[in-house]
């Protein structure tokens, strides 16, 4: 058998259940070269006792040797990441003031992941609070990219993105808000999926404003990815927007020839794009012209500076209820990052009706986007707009000579998925000359989740960019 750590989630999961690998020596494995690697990236944090851990391990074992399985993921090293809970570890959320929360529950996926058998063995790295693509806080210091540990991960899930590249996890669980599932998959050359709205119930303070964040699953192959989904998705009461569980296995693969694809690359010259990126990512379209599908540039109109300042209106509106009582607190806005500050400080200063009037423009875009896909069956955009960036950097100030005027500016290619909910699928797109990743997101029909899986899915069997792992990733 291959290396442990290099089998896929699924195919490390038929390995357990078929006993050809005890639950305690996948652990071995798995904690081995954690000790190993994440040195060098900082992906894994909080992690737990090895002894305890590997005593876990033993107890799955023994379950299986009784002839119960708790599910597919039985006896799976899992890191959460560290802006859900997860009952008896440290939940930081990449913030001082949260240094020394650890919760007595779980969150609902965590609950979930437990639940399909899966041990937890720590978190992964976040930015603060989650904001910024880049994952690096005061606690835990900064995640570097395991292609070149001189660049960022990106973020926010870029813990989980490098951990996954790193092989120091089968399969990791992640949230997006702005491509926090996104960007970081194309930046370590991994799978990211953001689910539509609802697809994946959380808990949370206030339940029904708060329609932009999402969480979801991340792998090394779309199957993991749609495995993970199926433990993370359906139905909760606690979550009132959830949506019911669905199928979500990709066989039979549907034949795309035929399957109409619009290339919405940087809106008709609205987006900057660090020189190679856009090449780069839309000599993936060749993938999909070899699969059938007619593939073509999306005649784009609607005004994107109209959906920016939506999107900046609706976060700031956010992220300021969120960390209103923290920032009341003089003690801990110390302990703030200006970024989260500019935010909340924005989001007080918001009336009603300009939240409204944000929320006209987001609807109006969505309209927009499901009269393209009256034309198209996927729309396709990069998920970043530049290769990975020097790790100490806070962000990008300038993209192709043009200045980012906010911290996240230089992601703003990422927030049309998410204004209208849909779903996307970041795969990988290749290399630049330096052995950078980038990469592309699909983006499916409201809800049409299982589509673009499937279509994902095809996408990577008519490519090889996965198989390319960083100089320790062997």
């Amino acid at each position: 058998m291959t290396d442990i750590t290099s089998l896929s989630a699924l195919d490390l999961s038929a390995a357990i259940h078929d006993r050809k690998l005890s639950c305690r020596e996948v652990m071995a494995a798995y904690l081995d070269r954690i000790a190993s690697i994440n040195p060098k990236v900082n992906a894994i944090v909080s992690l737990r006792d090895r002894d305890v851990l590997l005593g876990e391990a033993a107890t799955a074992d023994a379950e299986l040797e009784a002839g119960r399985s708790r599910g597919w993921m039985h006896g799976l090293p899992h890191a959460v990441k560290d802006l859900s809970e997860a009952k008896g570890l440290p939940c930081v959320f990449g913030s001082p003031i949260y240094r020394d929360f650890v919760p007595d529950f779980d969150d609902i996926q965590v609950e979930r992941i437990r639940a399909a058998g899966a041990i937890i063995i720590g978190k992964t790295n976040t930015p603060e609070m989650g904001l910024g693509s880049h994952t690096y806080n005061s606690v835990f210091g900064a995640t570097r990219n395991p292609y070149d540990p001189t660049k960022s991960a990106g973020g926010s899930s870029g813990g989980a993105a490098a951990a996954l590249a790193s092989r120091l996890v089968p399969v990791a669980d992640g949230s997006d808000m702005m491509g926090s599932l996104r960007n970081p998959a194309g930046f370590n050359n991994v799978v990211g999926f953001r689910p539509s709205f609802g697809r994946v119930p959380a808990l949370g303070n206030e339940l029904f404003l708060g329609q932009l964040a999402v969480n979801g699953p991340m792998g090394r192959t779309v199957r993991d990815v749609a495995a993970l989904l199926s433990v993370q998705a359906g139905y909760d009461e606690r979550d009132p927007l959830s949506l019911p569980a669905e199928d979500f296995s990709l066989d039979p693969l549907p034949d795309f020839a035929g399957a109409r694809i619009g290339w919405l690359g940087d809106y008709k010259s609205y987006l900057p794009f660090e020189d190679g990126v856009l090449e780069l990512c839309r000599q993936s379209l060749a993938v999909f012209s070899g699969m059938g599908c007619h593939v073509e540039d999306v005649t784009q109109s609607f005004e994107m500076g109209r959906l920016w300042e939506s999107w900046r209106t609706l976060r700031h509106f956010l992220v300021a209820g969120g960390q209103k009582a923290d920032y009341a607190d003089p003690e801990k806005r110390a302990f703030m990052k200006p970024e989260m500050i500019w935010e909340i400080e924005n989001g007080q200063r918001l009336s009603a009706a300009e939240v409204h009037a944000a929320s006209g423009v987001r609807s109006d875009w969505y309209r927009y986007v499901c009269d393209l896909f009256a034309t198209y069956d996927f729309l396709i955009l990069p998920s970043a707009q530049v290769f990975p960036f020097d790790v100490t950097l806070d962000w990008p100030k300038a993209i192709a000579g043009r200045a980012m005027d906010t911290y996240h500016r230089w992601m703003e290619v990422v927030i049309g998925p998410t204004m209208a909910g849909l779903p996307a699928a970041a795969m990988p797109a290749g290399f630049d000359d330096r052995g950078l990743p980038a990469g592309i997101q699909i983006i499916g029909r409201p809800r049409a989740d299982r589509a673009v899986l499937q279509v994902a899915a095809a996408y990577e069997s008519r490519t090889t960019w996965l198989g390319r792992l960083p100089a320790f990733g062997g």
